[in-house]
Parts: C-alpha cells; structure tokens; sequence
C-alpha cells in the first residue's frame, strides 16, 4: 500500500481488533461522564451515559441503575434472541406472526434476569437489579476509561444483532451469519460438520483479503494459554481457519517486536471455564468472570502495540461481541439485512434491527486526543473499514452500508503524547497481573444444555480432526457429539487444547 504523510489512511499497514465478550456500554462507560471533541463536528461534546435516571420494573419494584458494579456477577444474564426480545420491548414482545421488531422501550432487563428462557439454573434468584448496576468508570475500568479519553470511543456501536456470542462474531468475520439468530443448534453445527466448519458463501474478510493479493494478509491470536480449555478461538469455528492459524496470545509480544507483515490481526481473551458456563479464570470479561482480568488484557495490548515498531503504522479497535443482558438506555436502531443465503435462521428474525449497544474504543497515534464519535457503527463497519484501507469490495448488504472508522484517523503526523504505560487495573497485585489458575470442573455429572458450550465442543473437535492423524473424519465429530456432561466436556476441551499448544505452528 502506498504512503503518503498527509493521508493517514496510507499509513496504517496493520489493523487490530480485540473483541472481549458480554458487556453494554452503559454498564461500563455509562457513568464514565467523558466530555470532549465531536468527530463529525468538531464542536465540544460529551458521551451518551447515565446522565439521568433510567430504571425498569419488576412486580411492582423499581430497580434504579446505579454504580458502583461488582467485579462479577452470582448469575450469567440470558442473552439469547428470545431474551433479547424481552429486554428490549417488555415481557409479552411476541415472535412472528407479529412484526419484526415489537415496539422498543428497554423495560424487561430485569423481567429476563429473573424469568430468562435460556439461563437454566442461571436466573437470577436473589439481587434483581444487578444486571442495572454500571461501573463508576474512572475508578472501577482505569484501563478502559484512560484509553476512552485519550483516544476516540464510540457511543453509538452496537452488536450487530439482539442476540448471543456466535451470530454476533460472525458478522465480525463476514458481515452476516447466514440466518443464524440464536446460539448454534445441533442440527446446525452438524451441516457445518460435511463443510469442515462455518462457511461464508461470499466468503470471510481474511478471505478477502487473501484474494487481493497481500503478501500477509492475516493472523489469529487466541487466549492465553492456561487456563487450557479456554484457549480455543471462536473463529476457529471458520471453515478455512485451521490449527496453523490459531497463536496463543503469550507470542504476541514475541512477534510484533520482529518482522511483522501481517496487514489484520484478530484477538481473542481466553475464555476461562467454558465447560460449566462460568467462565471463571478467564479474560473475556464474560459476566461470571472477575472484569478486571480483561482489563489487564486490554493493557497488555495497547502497552504491546504502542511499544512496539509497528505502533505508528497501526489501527487498534477494542470492542464486544454484545451485551451480554446488560441494560442500555439507548434504543437501538434498524439497519439493512446482508440480503444473502438465510438458511440458518430459526425464529423468522430479518436482520433488520440491530442489537444493544457495546463499548467500543478505537486508538491510533493519528487519533485527536478525547475524540467521541457519535455516528453508528456495528460490527460489519470492522470488515467495512478493512474494505475501506485494502480498496475491497463489501461482503454483504451490511457492510456495504455500515459506516467504517477511517474518518477517524483525521491527523495528517502521528501523536507523540499518547501514553506508554497505562494505569494498572483495580484492585490487589494477583489481580492486577492477571495470575489465573486453571478451574476445575464443578457439576462434572450435570448435563450440557443449548448455548456457547455445544458450540465450542465443535470448534474443538473441527482443530482435533485437522490435527488427528485418522481419516475419519465422521469418528473424531461423532466421539464429540457424544459427549453428554460437563465434567466429559471439561477433559474434551482440555486434550484439545493441549494438542493445540503443541502443534507446530509457522
């Protein structure tokens, strides 16, 4: 790509995203009260938080938002597209026949965390408003807060639909999830089996940006290494992405201090205790995890990156899959469908609203310093700001519309005064260096129900069947189909990590 200093857009040869897990903008910037320069206008302005009182009901009880918010939660918040549903519009919203969407008025968080048809024995039984409570920012998200303000946060960037994990990471990698509106079911995962994975009929943007030629065009770090069984990416779920493509995050240092070619870099947490829905030891920020492991990831990115040859070249987005069934006052708004193949779809969703606002922060060296951005974003705009810097053609309706973040990069030299260090997180030094022992399996006998965990059994078992020296395939999917516990769960995921780690990678 060529250079040119008064064209920053010309200068960015690496983009990097990290993309942490569950998490609203209002409960983790909502009370951050940050005040600075409008991106369109110019003009002083200040985020769209907590500036007035919000609330929702539940039998007759008030539940005020309020701070501070407590490092992790008793119960995971449902998040499925039904749950959704009733967090935005109030219990009663109805599925089709009636219209996509029902009438929008952020009233049922607190219904849903307590009457939730997808968190099993995770409903709320005690303390209803603590999907209400929000972090007092400054304090609470040092990390987070000091990287909103010295470079520019969104707060208009929503999921890219009112839904969970998967379809919402999808749309990351493609701009669509082919239909697929609520956690991927049995059925599903097992036509994504006879095609080696997730496939993309128009094909993903690593695709993409293989198929114009970059002489490397892309690279996965998944999460650290211990605990093991959180270690696997979502993204290995892709049809093209094998277990050479997967780096645990402890050489990302190792690498970006050397020779870095890579023009897109995607980064996931470890994502602790998957196999019993905990999440625990990990540093996604998923709800049932301690928030302040993922701040010490968030710093150990930017401090690697700014550190590093590469930082005058590079673009940083930190965002989140979606909300995680975290309250918002914002309704969210319609968008356009990817008008392509729907065959996944379950519940008749037409993709035309999009889900609850996330916590996005874009950094860069030729980002004005307290720069807010009030325009709309979801996730399509980071393949459409990919499309934007390698000259691409959008995937799908939705990116092609999405609203992409090289506007942003506005100054015509790089910054000198962005920090080299950032704050430690909150709280004691074991927290603070992100020490995490592996969990072990608690309920080993209980049964896996629908949600995140089927999903990563397949991931894994795709990475096991690539690494495994059998050729049948159908024996390796079969054995993890099998798996009918927690506990077995726990020792699949487990072995299959560990085989990862040992793999020889380029």
């Amino acid at each position: 790509m060529p250079t040119n200093a008064a064209n920053p857009n010309a200068q960015i040869k690496h983009v990097f995203v990290l993309m942490l897990e569950n998490r609203s903008f209002d409960h983790m910037l909502g009370f951050a009260k940050i005040t600075g320069t409008d991106a369109q206008t110019g003009q002083p302005t200040a985020i769209n938080g907590l500036d007035v009182p919000y609330s929702n009901s539940y039998l007759g009880v008030d539940y005020p938002v309020t701070k501070p918010a407590d490092w992790s939660m008793p119960y995971g918040p449902g998040h499925e597209l039904e749950d959704v549903l009733y967090q935005l519009s109030g219990y009663g919203a109805k599925f089709p026949p009636d219209k996509w969407y029902p009438d929008i008025n952020m009233s049922g968080f607190v219904w849903d965390y307590v009457n939730s048809p997808s968190a099993g024995e995770g409903k709320a039984k005690d303390n209803y408003g603590e999907v209400l409570k929000c972090y007092d920012t400054p304090a609470q998200l040092p990390i987070l807060y000091t990287l909103a303000c010295e470079f520019a946060v969104c707060d208009n960037w929503y999921s890219a639909l009112p839904g969970p994990t998967w379809p919402n990471r999808f749309f990351v990698h493609g701009a669509t999830s082919h239909g697929l509106d609520d956690s991927p079911t049995t059925e599903q995962m097992a036509e994504w089996e006879t095609l080696n994975g997730f496939k993309f009929d128009k094909g993903s943007i690593f695709q993409a940006l293989a198929n114009k030629g970059l002489p490397s065009p892309w690279r996965i770090y998944g999460g650290k290494s211990q605990p093991l069984l959180g270690s696997i990416p979502c993204v290995a779920a892709l049809d093209h992405v094998s277990e050479l493509d997967c780096h645990h995050f402890e050489t990302f240092a190792y690498d970006v201090q050397r020779d870095y070619p890579y023009f897109y870099t995607f980064i996931e947490p470890n994502y602790g205790d998957v196999s019993n829905n905990s999440y625990f030891g990990g540093q996604s920020q998923h709800p049932r995890d301690d928030v302040r492991y993922g701040e010490a990831l968030i710093k150990e990115v930017y401090e690697t990156l700014r550190n590093s040859h590469l930082w005058e070249n590079s673009l940083l987005i930190i965002t989140y899959d979606e909300h995680g069934g975290f309250y918002d006052h914002v309704v969210p708004p319609k968008t356009v469908a990817p008008g392509d193949d729907s065959r996944y779809n379950l519940h008749g969703f037409d993709f035309e609203q999009l889900g609850v606002r996330v916590p996005a922060v874009v950094i860069s060296p030729y980002i004005p310093k307290n720069t807010i951005d009030h325009s709309v974003y979801d996730h399509s705009s980071i393949p459409a700001t990919l499309e934007a810097l390698a000259e691409l053609e959008p995937l799908t309706n939705r990116d092609a519309a999405a609203n992409n973040l090289t506007s942003l990069l506005s100054l015509p030299e790089p910054r000198s005064d962005t920090p080299a260090v950032l704050p430690m997180p909150a709280g004691d030094d074991a927290v603070a260096d992100a020490k995490i022992a592996a969990p072990a399996a608690s309920a080993p006998n209980k049964a896996i129900a629908p949600g995140n965990l089927p999903a990563f059994l397949f991931t894994a078992a795709k990475l096991d069947n690539s690494m495994s020296k059998t050729t049948n395939t159908k024996a390796v999917f079969a054995n993890s189909r099998a798996i009918q516990t927690h506990g077995d769960a726990h020792d699949y995921l487990t072995s299959v990590a560990d085989k990862l780690s040992k793999h020889k990678k380029p």
